[in-house]
């Protein structure tokens, strides 16, 4: 699932399937898919959370991912559907890396909002 990327993204490359993987390390990608991004999330042992207080219209506000040991106890963990349905509504493009330029696991990644 996913939809296209929307917004001037010259420098980051488009991945569409979980199949697909970074040029070279450092790349920066970019996605909608959900699951490249639920992948992604569970290699890190990370889990769809949101900003308390934030919510808006039913759902959650501001999106984050809460890895483990980096100090998410002001985070409220939500289930992906919910995650993904605010994603998806906002059109929001997933913005990643998957290792660093010397090869490690990256945890980097942003929500980009394209409109604005």
């Amino acid at each position: 699932m996913g939809r296209p990327v929307k917004g001037d993204h010259r420098y980051e490359q488009e991945v569409r399937s979980p199949e697909e993987h970074e040029e070279h390390p450092g790349k920066s990608l970019i996605t909608t898919s959900h699951g490249v991004i639920k992948r992604w999330a569970e290699e890190r042992g990370a889990v769809p959370a949101t900003v308390p207080g934030t919510e808006h219209g039913g759902r959650p506000g501001v999106l984050r991912l809460d890895f483990p040991g980096y100090g998410g106890q002001d985070l409220q963990h939500i289930s992906w559907d919910e995650w993904f349905e605010s994603f998806d509504a906002r059109e929001l493009n997933f913005i990643f890396q998957e290792h660093t330029k010397d090869g490690r696991q990256s945890n980097f990644f942003q929500l980009d909002n394209p409109h604005r």
